[in-house]
């Protein structure tokens, strides 16, 4: 159901790679409800993944862009401008990689080559993002400006790994750059922390399947599902919530104020195998 709350609006959509993406959801309810898009990703995503379907369903352009480069970054803006005929009123920063969660490196064995890696796609790009537009008056008096995020940015979560640390930057950069994009020009900058959700970047963290599970017991409303988190980001895109920015607004079913569940409890008592998170030589798996 359509009701029309960005109707007139211009927005940018970074990270849609398939019909499981977050991003990819954002983008059809964005359309559907009254605004005009353009795309955007990494070249080799634009190459291998579905995005020109998106496109094409949604009428909307894509425009490849390397998220670790400035001016790539830049260029979106420029042509969307160009592209959609004037300011943007919405962005989604949909975009987080880690090559040790890929390598299957543990935290206590980090590639610190490859956690600089993690932090530059995954949260100094929002930082980059956000410059860009603002020097560019890309964006219009009274935007919003969302990025995703997850609760590992606040909680230990045993194989999040270098992720974790990345969200945290990425929360920050949201605080920080929302004070000067909010006195300056009335953007609003927040990030949502959604339940664990099996996209395809989601579903190469190290046990995933048992991480959707147990939140899904302990959220009292269950997970927030790819089609819901859409809902929540056309909300903060949309002028009934002009007065939102600098927050990081959960959105995991109530997950985030839970200690314990009757569910999960449940659960847990018909596993207790300790033996399962030891190594070989008995010294216990920390992640």
């Amino acid at each position: 159901m359509s009701y029309n709350l960005l109707k007139g609006k211009k927005g940018i959509i970074f990270g849609a790679l398939n019909d499981k993406s977050i991003a990819w959801k954002v983008a059809e309810r964005a359309v559907e409800e009254g605004a005009t898009i353009t795309l955007s990703n990494a070249p080799v995503a634009v190459r291998m993944g579905e995005i020109s379907v998106l496109g094409e369903k949604l009428n909307a352009e894509i425009i490849p862009a390397d998220a670790t480069s400035y001016s790539d970054l830049e260029n979106v803006f420029l042509k969307s401008m160009e592209i959609l005929g004037g300011q943007i009123d919405f962005v989604l920063h949909s975009i987080g990689m880690s090559p040790n969660v890929r390598k299957k490196r543990t935290y206590d064995d980090i590639d610190y080559d490859m956690m600089a890696k993690t932090f530059d796609i995954s949260a100094i790009s929002f930082h980059k993002m956000l410059q860009a537009a603002k020097k560019n008056h890309a964006i219009a008096d009274g935007g919003s400006v969302i990025a995703l995020s997850y609760i590992a940015a606040q909680r230990t979560l045993f194989g999040y790994n270098d992720m974790a640390d990345a969200k945290a930057l990425l929360e920050s950069i949201a605080r920080s750059f929302g004070y000067i994009y909010g006195r300056e020009h009335g953007v609003r900058v927040n990030t949502i922390s959604q339940s664990p959700t099996m996209t395809t970047a989601g579903s190469g963290i190290k046990g995933m399947t048992s991480l959707f599970d147990f939140a899904n017991r302990m959220a009292p409303l269950g997970n927030a599902t790819a089609e819901d988190c859409a809902d929540y980001c056309i909300v903060m895109f949309s002028d009934l919530t002009r007065k939102v920015t600098m927050q990081n607004l959960y959105h995991d079913g109530g997950f985030s104020s839970m200690g314990m569940s009757y569910r999960a409890m449940n659960q847990y008592e018909k596993s207790l195998n300790e033996d399962e998170f030891l190594n070989p030589d008995g010294s216990v798996i920390y992640g």
